[in-house]
């Protein structure tokens, strides 16, 4: 009776080692569940952020008044009737007006 006591605490000993060591264990089960909650919330923020350039698309779809802001700020734009004025702050002087001022 002892070495049938024995054989099943062996045994026993064996399942639990498989079961919190062993391939498809706990442990890697949590590993895999950490991995898959972080992939989750990478893919949530793509999500959104091709949300934003969905919006930006159909916007530049469907309204001037956004490529026209787009061409003024990028490419200076500026309409036939209109005057353009630069005003530049006083630390960005250029070369030319610096060694004027000295």
């Amino acid at each position: 009776m002892r070495l049938f006591t024995l054989i099943l605490i062996i045994i026993l000993a064996w399942l639990q080692h498989q079961l919190w060591f062993g391939k498809n264990g706990l442990v890697e089960y949590r590993q895999r569940s950490e991995a898959v909650a972080r992939q989750q919330a990478d893919n949530q923020q793509l999500k959104e952020r091709n949300q934003l350039l969905y919006k930006e698309i159909d916007d530049l779809k469907s309204g001037l008044e956004v490529i026209e802001e787009l061409a003024r700020n990028d490419l200076g734009f500026i309409k036939p009737d209109e005057t353009f004025y630069r005003v530049l702050p006083r630390d960005a002087r250029g070369p030319a007006q610096a060694a004027k001022g000295n």
